[in-house]
């Protein structure tokens, strides 16, 4: 079993960008430009390696190999992405690694690339790219190529060797295992063995509602292979587990004028097997909630007059501060109760809400939501 964080070392040790690896300081697949071009490395990293693993590492400083890290991204419909807009598809997997000297809130992306058998080009048009585009390596870059036949498998044997050396071992496991139990001492760290071979460490936040436990600040790691699996800081989470399964239900809290419920958002089950393999099954179970329009067209406007008071620079009274703190929430319900318009403005509004740290927190967690949302 490969240690994803020794990977990572060993690919940024190994040398420059190349044809089987790549390196970004970030990615943001909410956007039209950033989502065309991770497809765009993607596409070029599987043509270039037809026989081997490709990798993205994201939050790393391009200059210097610097890990800066980026935030926790648990979209597990990426692939969903991927068969959207290219033609032969790659499997895509995306890991968040956690390093010690990160802040908790912090992991490094690791994105692994298998091609299928033929080529991968792009579906369909995507900002600037064209449909039935094909991209290749050239170097650290990914350039549109005409396709050769005669793709020489030059990487193999480096890859391979990569990997090797980022084999887990009992050292490693051990490490990891005491790492989290310092580290997350707080919040009742636990770790449990899955047939005699998994550790996962999980600690969180008890929290008893009538006959019901849910956890908060949660974070759940697989040792053997440094993956960080589940982190979250806002939401509630419900945990269950047996001998072949580790179960996850993600709750959201979401309402109007200090009205709230939780509403189940997606479970996920960690199933381990006795070939020393695990499987990640997600489902999204979540039934938006439906509001009275009218209050929502008021809502809706006034979420609108704020956002272009902040655009002129105008000082918010105390009553426009407290809807301030809700935006990124409201417009999410009102965008799930058919406002379609309520994601241009929720986009708008990114830059001014970066401002005020803890808002700025709620509309990541708001782009989280509506990327389960739309690629299920």
């Amino acid at each position: 079993m490969i240690n994803k964080r020794l990977l990572i070392k060993n690919l940024l040790a190994h040398n420059d960008e190349n044809s089987f690896y790549d390196k970004k300081r970030k990615i943001d697949i909410s956007q039209k430009e950033g989502k065309a071009k991770f497809l765009k490395h993607v596409c070029a990293l599987s043509n270039s390696n037809p026989k081997n693993n490709s990798y993205i590492v994201i939050g790393v400083e391009d200059e210097d190999n610097k890990i800066i890290g980026v935030d926790f991204f648990d979209d597990s419909k990426i692939q969903n992405l991927i068969n959207a807009y290219l033609t032969n598809p790659p499997i895509v997997q995306y890991e968040n690694i956690p390093f010690p000297h990160l802040p908790d809130d912090k992991v490094v992306g690791l994105v692994t690339i298998r091609a299928n058998e033929g080529l991968t080009s792009l579906r369909k048009n995507i900002w600037k790219y064209y449909g039935g585009s094909v991209f290749f390596r050239d170097g650290s870059m990914s350039m549109p190529k005409v396709f050769k036949s005669d793709i020489k498998d030059v990487n193999s044997k480096i890859v391979e060797a990569i990997e090797s050396h980022a084999q887990n071992n009992i050292e490693y496991t051990l490490d990891g295992v005491f790492d989290f139990m310092q580290k997350r001492q707080d919040y009742n760290p636990k770790y449990i063995v899955f047939k005699e071979y998994f550790v996962l460490c999980w600690s969180g936040e008890k929290k008893q509602v009538k006959d019901e436990t849910f956890y908060s600040r949660v974070d759940i790691e697989l040792i053997n292979e440094q993956v960080r699996l589940f982190f979250s800081t806002l939401d509630e989470v419900a945990i269950s587990y047996d001998a072949d399964s580790f179960t996850i239900v993600e709750y959201v809290q979401l309402g109007l004028q200090k009205s709230y419920k939780y509403y189940p958002l997606e479970r996920t089950i960690i199933s381990f097997g006795d070939n020393a393999n695990y499987q990640i099954d997600s489902t999204l179970i979540f039934n938006p909630p439906q509001f009275d329009k009218k209050i929502l067209h008021h809502i809706y406007n006034a979420n609108n007059a704020i956002l272009e008071k902040l655009k002129k620079g105008q000082v918010l009274n105390n009553n426009e501060l407290n809807d301030l703190n809700n935006i990124p929430d409201t417009y999410l319900i009102c965008y799930l109760n058919l406002f379609h318009e309520a994601i241009d403005k929720l986009n708008e509004a990114k830059p001014y809400l970066k401002s005020f740290p803890e808002i700025y927190t709620k509309y990541k967690e708001v782009l989280r939501i509506l990327r389960k949302v739309k690629y299920s």
